[in-house]
């Protein structure tokens, strides 16, 4: 089925830009949450609201159908929203929109799209969302979107994209949100995203990323919100994230990551929020966090953990919470410093029931938070 919206009142508009600015501004205010990182759901939210706030002051005007193979060739004129999910299209040919040129928003979602023409979005230059989640596509056309100059927020999640290109988001230059979970990306090469300059939400989670250039995110100064949850990173190279100078939260859980260093983190002076939560991470360098003054949110739990510097974590006088659950602590007098910290310590370190000691045996199953300095033993 589709849906075409012709707009018959102003008031639609306004709604809108304010919340674009509200947008850019990046007023958030949802409180931390442990399972789902705080600002990624207020910038999807933001988006839902721009959706709803967009259609106030729309009068709808609906072709109901079902099985459509191709866009409708003769879209009244004024059609500013055109929604046309869960239909049949396979193929998206060139100059698509070419007849509304007051287009802002387009949903092709759950269709059985397999390619775009390169064309196919031609003169589409005041469309602000495209939405083509859970299609077939395998590849991007190259320069495929470069009319695209007021786009704000591109849905590619649940597609089948194996590789990007660098000239795939060239002209893309307003774009604030990329999202393309669930593809099967292998590799991010140099200068992927080098055109979206005022990107602020990069989602590249539930992909197959083994590898990362170190210039992957050249370009992406203003970009606030990096997922990379549950792909194939075994390491990371130095400096890869060195040009992420706004970097604001930085997600790493569910992968395959055996370290994490200084290096990894440099660039980052502004990150706040860092979830490496079920890796593979055996120690932690006492400067690992040197770089990253201004971390409030440190997530670590469900590694392989068998002592953490406390003074490290006393020393982040910005720390407000700190998960390091699950992980095979080994009670001895490595972990002095942690008690210490732990007991002194006012940041949340949620839940302290599943902090405990794994080794030696007489501590296994121990609470940390329960133990004493004093009755650590010291073992060659």
């Amino acid at each position: 089925m589709y849906e075409v919206l012709v707009l018959i009142s102003s008031a639609g508009s306004q709604r809108a830009e304010q919340l674009w600015r509200l947008q850019r501004s990046l007023v958030l205010t949802d409180p931390p949450c442990y399972h789902t990182p705080s600002k990624h759901r207020a910038l999807h939210r933001i988006k839902h609201l721009f959706i709803r706030g967009y259609e106030a002051g729309y009068r709808v005007s609906r072709a109901v159908a079902k099985g459509l193979e191709s866009i409708p060739p003769k879209l009244p004129l004024d059609t500013w929203i055109l929604k046309m999910g869960e239909n049949i299209l396979q193929d998206l040919p060139a100059n698509i929109l070419s007849s509304v040129l007051k287009i802002e928003s387009v949903n092709l979602e759950r269709n059985s799209i397999k390619s775009i023409h390169p064309q196919a979005f031609a003169g589409a230059q005041r469309l602000m969302l495209l939405n083509l989640q859970g299609n077939r596509m395998s590849k991007l056309p190259v320069k495929g979107f470069k009319d695209l100059l007021n786009l704000r927020f591109l849905m590619l999640g649940q597609n089948q994209i194996a590789s990007l290109k660098p000239n795939m988001f060239i002209g893309m230059r307003n774009l604030s949100e990329l999202d393309m979970p669930l593809n099967a990306l292998t590799a991010l090469p140099p200068n992927t995203f080098k055109p979206l300059i005022a990107l602020k939400v990069l989602d590249l989670s539930l992909n197959r990323i083994q590898s990362i250039s170190p210039k992957a995110f050249v370009g992406l100064d203003e970009l606030l919100f990096l997922n990379l949850d549950n792909n194939k990173l075994k390491n990371i190279q130095d400096g890869t994230f060195g040009s992420l100078i706004g970097l604001e939260m930085l997600v790493l859980d569910n992968n395959l990551l055996s370290t994490l260093t200084a290096d990894t983190l440099q660039g980052l002076s502004n990150l706040q929020e860092l979830y490496v939560r079920k890796n593979e991470i055996e120690s932690l360098p006492a400067d690992v966090f040197r770089h990253t003054p201004k971390l409030t949110h440190v997530g670590l739990s469900g590694n392989r953990l068998h002592a953490v510097d406390g003074n490290m974590l006393a020393n982040m006088q910005g720390l407000k919470e700190v998960f390091l659950h699950d992980n095979p602590w080994k009670c001895d007098c490595s972990i002095n410093s942690l008690v210490h910290y732990i007991a002194q310590t006012r940041a949340n370190h949620s839940p302290l029931q599943r902090l405990r000691c794994t080794s030696p045996e007489e501590f296994r199953d121990r609470p940390i938070h329960q133990l004493k300095s004093d009755e650590l033993p010291c073992r060659a």
